[in-house]
């Protein structure tokens, strides 16, 4: 009898590059972990090293990323990573950091799926666990066009809804609406690649509070008031609503387990996410565990591996 198991990778890998926010440089590595470990952040920059969980309840800042804070040691935008880890499965990862902020390599996801494959994933022999949603939970800021709101729904499945508003005549030009469904659409090919964007017109601003010092026209969509400023133009037609869906799925990683539901999300970001998986995780009447075993009787987004697609 076959199951869907848990995943780590086969062996540590490193890389380096700067924080979006610090502007600093940050060297990371990789490491395999044991089954039921979980996704691990250490910051071995310290005299002693500190352990920080990758969960929803540590989420101790939302501005411009999502930020783990354990004892008044932070690790922060953890979210491309999470992305990442959540598109290919990998349920147990440490986590080496010499720096507050992962590094944001080219903006997107795509650098850590492919440092995350060059490792090599490895199954290991305990049953994965989801967490299935029950009943609809829901979070929402403001009122009428102004509201804001996020929602986990009962799905078979694995599936995403966005829709943004900014206003923008670049982003407009685009589709301001996308949805997923891992039963059908890759990560990989679909959401991996999309990069973070922002407004030239908030640069200085950004920087003025410690953010944004290390951003760029080579690790995000750069926009002034009518266009695209990047040379090479943009990723896919959709890339600025996928990023957002990009982002969704990192924050709700941080549940500590994948989800069998959908999301449907009207202009939510890393405050709102993590609003809904804490709700989620309170509500323990809305939720369940399972395993599948044998694996067909899987739901579709998990038993068809889409996330190696």
């Amino acid at each position: 009898m076959t199951m869907l198991r848990q995943r780590t990778i086969s062996q540590p890998v490193s890389t380096k590059g700067v924080g979006l926010h610090s502007g600093r440089r940050v060297d990371i590595t990789l490491r395999p972990a044991e089954a039921n470990t979980g996704i691990v952040f250490h910051r071995v920059d310290l005299d002693t090293i500190v352990d920080i969980p990758a969960r929803a309840d540590l989420v101790g800042g939302t501005r411009m990323a999502s930020v783990l804070q354990k004892d008044g040691v932070r690790v922060s935008t953890v979210e491309h990573l999470m992305s990442a880890l959540a598109g290919l499965g990998i349920d147990n990862l440490h986590v080496d950091i010499n720096a507050e902020e992962v590094p944001i390599m080219d903006g997107s996801a795509g650098t850590f799926v492919y440092l995350l494959r060059s490792a090599g994933l490895k199954e290991l022999s305990v049953p994965k666990r989801f967490i299935r949603v029950l009943k609809p939970i829901e979070v929402r800021e403001g009122e009428g066009s102004q509201a804001k709101w996020a929602r986990l729904e009962p799905y078979d499945g694995f599936a995403l809804e966005f829709a943004i508003d900014f206003q923008h005549p670049a982003i407009n030009s685009t589709a301001n609406f996308a949805k997923v469904d891992f039963a059908r659409d890759s990560y990989v090919k679909s959401i991996a690649r999309a990069r973070t964007f922002g407004f030239a017109s908030e640069v200085e601003a950004l920087r003025a509070a410690g953010l944004a010092r290390g951003g760029s026209l080579d690790n995000a969509i750069v926009l002034d008031e009518f266009r695209v400023l990047n040379s090479d133009g943009l990723r896919y037609d959709d890339e600025f609503v996928k990023h957002k869906i990009l982002d969704a799925i990192g924050d709700l990683y941080l549940v500590g387990h994948p989800l069998v539901a959908r999301y449907v999300a009207v202009k939510s970001g890393h405050d709102l996410n993590n609003q809904l998986a804490r709700a989620l995780l309170a509500a323990q009447d809305s939720w369940e565990y399972v395993s599948y075993a044998p694996e067909d009787q899987a739901v579709a987004a998990y038993a068809q591996e889409w996330q190696l697609a």
